[in-house]
């Protein structure tokens, strides 16, 4: 019987560089931006939306721990399809580009911040170095 190819994700091999898979270079522009990055670039669109929060609501009070997050999903939504990522993103030499190509669009920002703010998800990889709230958007952090 000739090798089957692979009929569920479960059944593929692993990559060996993060998005082979996906058509991307092992390393330089186009490959996909490795953690080291991505930290640096999440501390940096926290911090601006703590910041920016801080300009209407004071430290101390609750309405600021619910504001810092709407202020960051905000942040992610309106900068990934327009400038093709968050500031933290396009400093660190990064952007977010649709799996299948073209446009980012506005549904997979949202859906890509929805599930980023729920942390777990951003947590949980493939080989590929994809979150789960990249695979669930179809997108994929690249090198710039």
């Amino acid at each position: 019987m000739p090798d089957a190819k692979p009929q569920t994700f479960g059944d593929l091999d692993p990559s060996r560089w993060p998005g082979e898979r996906l058509g991307l270079p092992d390393e330089g522009r186009g490959s996909v931006a490795r953690a080291g990055r991505r930290i640096l670039a999440l501390l940096v669109d926290w911090g601006s939306a703590m910041l920016l929060s801080l300009l209407v609501t004071p430290y101390e009070s609750v309405a600021y721990t619910w504001v810092t997050p709407l202020v960051f999903a905000v942040l992610q939504i309106v900068f990934i399809p327009t400038i093709g990522g968050s500031i933290g993103h396009r400093l660190f030499g990064m952007h977010v580009v649709a799996v299948e190509g073209g446009w980012v669009g506005f549904v997979r920002p949202i859906v890509r911040t929805g599930l980023l703010l729920l942390v777990i998800p951003a947590l949980v990889w493939d080989s590929d170095q994809r979150g789960f709230h990249d695979k669930v958007a179809r997108t994929v952090l690249i090198r710039s």
